[in-house]
Formats: C-alpha cells, structure tokens, sequence
C-alpha cells in the first residue's frame, strides 16, 4: 500500500520590521524638531551676537555659515553610517556631540571659540538625518512619502519656530539663554529616544572606509539622485540667503523692527511647515515631477514679491510675510519629492543616499548664507533678491532637460555598492 506522503511543515516567517505607529511617528516629527532647530536659533541673532563677539558686518555670516558647514560635514562623514550600524545607539552618540557645543556657544566671549562651537552644533544635528531614513524604514512602501513628509513638518516646524523662539529669548534675557536652554532639551529629549526607539540593525555591516568609498559610487550611478540634490541645492541656497539676510532688512531703517518684531515675522513663516505632509501624498501619487517645477517657480515669485510693493510701508511687511510662507512652502515641498525619489531606490543605501542628498544642498545653504551677508552689505535688499530669483529660475532650466522616463529607469537600477569582507 501506498504510504501517504507528509509535507514538510512550513517555514517560519521572517521577523518583519516593525510598522510604525502614529506615536512613533509623532515623536520622529518632535525630535528632528527639536535637533533641526539648533542650526537656526543664531540665524536671527547674527546682529546682536557679532556685536558681542566684535565681528565685522562683513563677517557676520560666518555665525550661520559654520554651523551649515558642521552639518555639511556631519552628513556626508556621519550619516552614511545609519547603513551600517545600530540606528538609535548612532543618534545618541551623534547627539552627545551636539550638547557641549551648545555650552560652548553659550559661554563664549570672542569669535573663535563661538565659530568653533558653531561648527560642531552642525556637526551634531545631523542625527536629525539618520532619523529621516529610519522613519521611511519603518513605514510601508504605500505609505512611505506619507509618513517621511509627517516627520519632515516636524523638521521644517522646528526650523521656522527655532527664529521666532530664540528672538523672543534674546529679547527678554540674552542670546547666550537661548544656548543653555537648547542644551537641556537635547538632554532630555536623548533619554526619551534612548527609551522609546526600537532597535534598528542594517543587514550590511562595511568597513568605514568601505562606506565612504561606495558614496562615490553611489553619485556616478545614480542620477536621480544628482538631479534632486542640485534642483534642491538651488531652493535650498534661496532659502538660506533670505533667512540670513531678512533680519537685517527688517532691523534697518527701511523697517526699523525690533528683535520682537523680526520674530513675529519669523513665526509667520513657520506656516510653509504646512507643505511637507501634502508634499508626501503628492509623490505617493507620482506627480513628484511637476509638483516640483511649481516648487521653483513658488520660489522665484517668492523674491518677487518683495519687489511689489515701496520698502518701509505697511504693505510691504505684509507682502514680505507672504513671500516668506511661499518661499518656505516652494522649498518645503521640493525636499519631500526629492527625499520620496531617493528612498525608493533602495533599503541598503538608504542612509547614504540621504546623506549625499542632504550634504548636496546644505553646502548650497552654507554658500547662500555667506552670500546674503556680502550682498546686502554691497547692494542691500535690490541684490539680495536678483540673487534670490536667479537660483529656483536655474534650477527650473535644469528640470527642463530632464528626460523622465530614461532617468527614472537608470535611478531605480539596482546599485551595486561594496560589501563586508
């Protein structure tokens, strides 16, 4: 008699990352929040600090600059490890940095010793970048643009309330408050992760050098990448150059607002924050593409404004405040659809990616903050926004030569980067 045959039993099923939940998600929006604005609390204070420090008005924007050049440094040295090892223990290491550079700022009495601290409180708020690429980890393909443009009103909330909170600080007490008062929350918000984040283990584990050295790589065969770092290079060095440069503006005598004034207009323009989660259902949907051209042209009619109306009238505040809610909606939106792009190209180079995207742009903003103190220096508010209008027009140029369908398929070719020996 024929013996039935037995089937084997099946196979466990793989251990699935977990999903994220609202709470989670919630709280990756808080936190990049809280870390993204210590690259802002100065941006408003570059009058009083350089005063205090006895910095040149030609120099002032060293004081925005080296800290965009820390975190320049932080993305293209620090991030790209969020592919290599334990996520949440690697932003608790990288926040540990930005801590005694905070108290540094505070206690500093001459321009080095501030510039130095500057440069590494950039250098450690880059963990704001491995928890990007950890939330889009964690959420499902479907959703992933969704839930990456929640966290990023988070990131974008905590950069526009950063202006507004550290003027209102000053004004009532001292910059050096504003400082102290950011290291206690990076404390206490590094003991909330610490107990809060699950373990994240990437499935490589490269050598360091291994890691720089697929970076490379990554740039030459990747051109979506490419593009969407220089078109958000662009916005983002608009950006930086009217978020320098309004302050002082404002502080003339075309205005003559007090440091109350400039961070009620500064909290105006936290309203753009609103951007990023119609950004995320905008690329689920595909329409990343022409999204993103409307984003430069937002930008562009963002400086011009500015123009519309004589200097020192009412009318001109009130049109200045909406160009700062445009401005900051336009380079908002463009940062998700060029984050949504680059993260479904893969999982294992997701930090990375991330990392040459985010270092791209932010070298611009470092270049648009120094530029904006030149410029206004020499040519007041008049070249400061020809220079504004030129950089989204260029950017739309450059979208203009893209083929989409041959440049999606080269982008979403599978990326063949080093592996562990």
């Amino acid at each position: 008699m024929k013996q039935p045959t037995m089937k084997p039993p099946p196979a466990p099923a793989a251990p699935s990352s977990p999903a994220i939940t609202r709470w989670m998600t919630v709280l990756l929006a808080t936190a990049c929040g809280l870390i993204a604005a210590n690259l802002y609390y100065a941006q408003p204070l570059v009058g009083p600090i350089s005063a205090a420090l006895g910095l040149s008005a030609h120099a002032a924007g060293l004081i925005v600059t080296m800290t965009q050049i820390g975190y320049g440094a932080g993305l293209l040295l620090i991030v790209p490890l969020g592919d290599s090892f334990e996520n949440r223990r690697l932003v608790l290491c990288v926040l540990g940095i930005v801590v005694p550079a905070l108290i540094a700022a505070a206690l500093a009495t001459h321009p080095l010793p501030f510039l130095v601290a500057a440069l590494f409180i950039g250098l450690g708020s880059v963990a704001v970048q491995i928890l990007v690429p950890y939330a889009a980890h964690l959420a499902p393909e479907a959703a992933r643009g969704r839930v990456v443009g929640n966290v990023m009103s988070g990131l974008m909330i905590g950069i526009m309330l950063a202006r507004p909170i550290s003027s209102s600080i000053a004004a009532a007490s001292s910059w050096h408050v504003v400082f102290v008062a950011s290291a206690v929350v990076m404390i206490l918000l590094a003991a909330v992760l610490a107990r809060a984040l699950p373990a994240r283990t990437p499935p490589a584990r490269l050598r360091y050098r291994d890691t720089l050295a697929s970076m490379a790589h990554l740039v030459l065969t990747t051109p979506v990448l490419r593009r969407r770092a220089l078109y958000q290079a662009a916005l983002f060095g608009a950006f930086s150059l009217f978020w320098t440069t309004v302050p002082l503006w404002l502080a003339s005598p075309d205005f003559g607002l007090s440091q109350g004034g400039i961070a009620l207009f500064a909290l105006a323009g936290a309203a753009g924050a609103v951007a990023a989660p119609i950004a995320g259902r905008v690329a689920d949907r595909g329409w990343g593409h022409p999204a993103s051209a409307l984003a430069m042209l937002s930008v562009a009619a963002a400086f011009l404004l500015t123009h519309a109306a004589r200097p020192a009238s009412p009318f001109a505040l009130a049109l200045l405040v909406v160009a700062a809610i445009v401005l900051d909606f336009g380079v908002q939106a463009n940062l998700v659809f060029g984050q949504r792009a680059i993260f479904s190209l893969g999982a294992e180079h997701r930090a990375r990616l991330n990392g040459l995207y985010m270092t791209t742009f932010f070298s611009a903003g470092a270049a648009g903050s120094a530029v904006g103190a030149w410029a206004f220096a020499y040519g007041g508010w008049n070249l400061v926004a020809w220079i504004g209008l030129a950089l989204p027009l260029a950017a739309l140029l450059y979208q203009l030569t893209e083929r989409r369908g041959a440049s999606a398929a080269r982008g979403m070719q599978p990326l063949n980067t080093p592996r562990a020996p």
